[in-house]
């Protein structure tokens, strides 16, 4: 291992960071989709210039980076913020799962796709991008009742996800005759044991917090966090994406002075983000997106269409204000990592079909995952005050 390539290499994506985060500001790109349009061209698939032992950092570095983020989104669930947009929070993420899950399934089942895959491919286009949202959320610099949903929204969106794809994974088996109910037990020990292990973590965490003061000790305990939680749901196979939320929100409701912590994890956040990105985006097969074909842009259209009826079905429902109702689907557009996660699950479950699933995951989650964020800023745009309105 040649640690001063390694050294170089890293301070090189700090500096494309800070490019990326500039050119941000400037042109109003999402910074997420030019870290991985940078990834892309720097990785494998590109120039070829990134060390594969740096490359190797990206597993560690997507669970720190992705914890800090569920931990963030958790922050936002406050008993103010619930009791405001608690009710367009929950119908508006019930009712973009749903009408996503229904009507990719139904279109590709007309386009031909046996009803199972069908299914599953509907249920995987329900995960979200959580860092992606926030990141950028966060770039925005808004700070409104429908950024505020957003992340609301976000922070739950997955743990709806997660259900329909297990109930959806043993439909499937039962449509071949083999079904069983193991998936849906795991599932529930994932989605259970993660909120009892961010409950173990975050009552004596936020007992803590209060009584620490600002700078080194809070940042220490807020980086003791982070690693914890997400080393220990590893270790008990669990979500460290829920577990973190689940640490977020305790802790903003029960701590006494529960922003220092938060504004620790923002201060760090930031390089870690970098990193992360980046080598999502070295780590993409951008030849996938050569093989998306007909049926891939019909799964595109299919879920783009699906997330902007749900999300405006579910801001009606919830009493979303009317300048917001037609903004939620595209801000929800991004698919990241979860997305991989459910495809190579059900690839297992479902060998037959496991080229099918995987080539086209992968294919339309890298197009999400560079589109989506520029469709969330542009939402995040259309929303803001006319007095804050940008020219």
């Amino acid at each position: 291992m040649d640690i001063a390539l390694i050294l170089v290499s890293v301070g090189t994506l700090f500096v494309v960071g800070l490019v990326a985060d500039q050119i941000g500001r400037r042109t109003r790109l999402p910074r997420v989709t030019l870290l991985l349009c940078c990834g892309i061209a720097a990785g494998g698939a590109g120039l070829d210039l990134i060390p594969q032992e740096l490359e190797a950092w990206y597993e560690l570095l997507s669970i720190v980076a992705l914890t800090m983020v569920a931990f963030l989104l958790g922050g936002s669930l406050t008993k103010r913020n619930l009791v405001e947009h608690g009710k367009p929070i929950l119908s508006i993420s019930v009712s973009i799962v749903l009408s996503t899950l229904l009507l990719v399934s139904l279109g590709l089942w007309l386009l031909g796709f046996d009803l199972g895959l069908a299914l599953l491919l509907g249920a995987i286009a329900t995960a979200t991008a959580p860092a992606t949202t926030q990141d950028v959320i966060r770039q925005s610099g808004e700070d409104n009742a429908f950024t505020e949903t957003l992340k609301g929204i976000v922070a739950i969106d997955d743990v709806w996800g997660l259900v329909v794809f297990g109930i959806v994974v043993v439909l499937a088996q039962q449509l071949q005759g083999a079904g069983e109910t193991t998936i849906l037990l795991g599932m529930a020990w994932e989605l259970g044991g993660s909120v009892l292990l961010g409950g173990l973590i975050g009552f004596p965490a936020a007992i803590v917090t209060g009584r620490l003061t600002e700078g080194e000790p809070l940042r220490i305990e807020a980086l003791a966090l982070v690693f914890l939680t997400a080393g220990l749901s590893l270790l008990l196979d669990l979500s460290f994406l829920i577990s973190g939320m689940t640490v977020g929100m305790i802790i903003v409701n029960r701590a006494r002075h529960h922003t220092r912590a938060f504004h620790e994890i923002e201060h760090i956040q930031w390089p870690f983000m970098i990193l992360f990105f980046i080598l999502a985006g070295a780590s993409l097969e951008a030849v996938a997106l050569s093989k998306i074909g007909m049926l891939g842009i019909a799964y595109l259209v299919l879920r783009s269409f699906a997330r902007f009826a749900g999300g405006w079905v579910g801001a009606v429902l919830g009493g979303a204000p009317i300048a917001e109702r037609p903004w939620f689907g595209a801000a929800l557009l991004p698919q990241a990592g979860v997305a991989i996660g459910m495809a190579l699950v059900a690839s297992r479950q479902f060998p037959d079909w496991s080229e099918a699933i995987m080539t086209l995951t992968i294919s339309t989650t890298i197009a999400f995952e560079i589109l989506g964020p520029i469709a969330t800023l542009y939402a995040i745009d259309r929303v803001r005050p006319p007095k804050t309105q940008r020219v």
